[in-house]
């Protein structure tokens, strides 16, 4: 479906815990930075399709395989590849690698919501109105096409 997005970033203190492993919560991070980063190549900033769309993504279910563990230090390759896409929902199958090892993967789905940007910026008539609805919404069809025919891999660093 897609082609196969790759990020890289760096372990740093901040990312392990006393023994110098990369906590593995953390992951669900790296996989965040890649798939914001895989957006953003696509032509796609999340901030301003927050605004200018309407919409946003929010994460709806996680479930993440791993496999050896990441030190300080390391120079981690994270990957996105697009394995499902629905109207409002698309699977994303994620893998953190280093050098040729693979230290975990996992599949994440994102659902694509209403933003309400109008109402989260007005006043609130109440302590308990709540300005997010996150309703589901259509993933806007220029991202869907973006996606479906991509032009090249893509990389970030």
């Amino acid at each position: 479906m897609s082609l196969l997005f790759q990020h890289s970033l760096r372990i740093y203190w901040e990312d392990t815990d006393a023994g110098g492993v990369v906590f593995y919560a953390n992951y669900l991070k790296f996989f965040e930075r890649a798939r914001t980063e895989w957006l953003r190549s696509l032509g796609f900033e999340q901030e301003a399709m927050r605004h200018q769309e309407r919409v946003m993504f929010i994460v709806g279910s996680t479930q993440v395989k791993y496999l050896r563990p990441a030190r300080l230090d390391d120079w981690l390759r994270i990957t996105v590849e697009a394995r499902e896409l629905g109207r409002a929902s698309m699977v994303l199958f994620q893998q953190a690698w280093r050098g040729e090892t693979l230290l975990a993967e996992g599949e994440i789905r994102i659902g694509c919501v209403r933003s309400n940007v109008e109402a989260e910026n007005s006043p609130r008539t109440s302590p308990a109105a709540e300005p997010l609805d996150f309703k589901p919404c259509r993933i806007p069809a220029s991202l869907i096409e973006a996606i479906e025919n991509p032009t090249k891999p893509a990389q970030s660093s």
